[in-house]
């Protein structure tokens, strides 16, 4: 899979459709902590608008991170999909 160097959330737009495997690579890239500090929150957030979009690969991504997350954690991120969402 090609790499994104995406370090804000509105360059995730291509031509002004909202593209899946964007949002996913974000995902990793904060669950890794790659070009970022590690921050599962938003990793989560960027992996659910993905499956939202339709990404199977972000939907399996989500399931294994939320494992390892607290509730308090995936209401955060859960809201923070949610406004995103909302915003765009």
């Amino acid at each position: 899979m090609a790499r994104y160097e995406i370090h804000d959330q509105d360059q995730a737009s291509i031509g002004g459709e909202a593209k899946a495997d964007v949002f996913c690579e974000m995902g990793l890239m904060y669950a890794t902590g790659r070009d970022c500090e590690v921050d599962f929150i938003a990793a989560h957030k960027w992996l659910n608008i993905a499956a939202i979009k339709g990404s199977d690969r972000a939907a399996t991504l989500r399931a294994e991170l939320a494992e390892s997350m607290s509730k308090p954690e995936l209401a955060a991120a859960l809201r923070a999909a949610r406004e995103w969402m909302t915003m765009h």
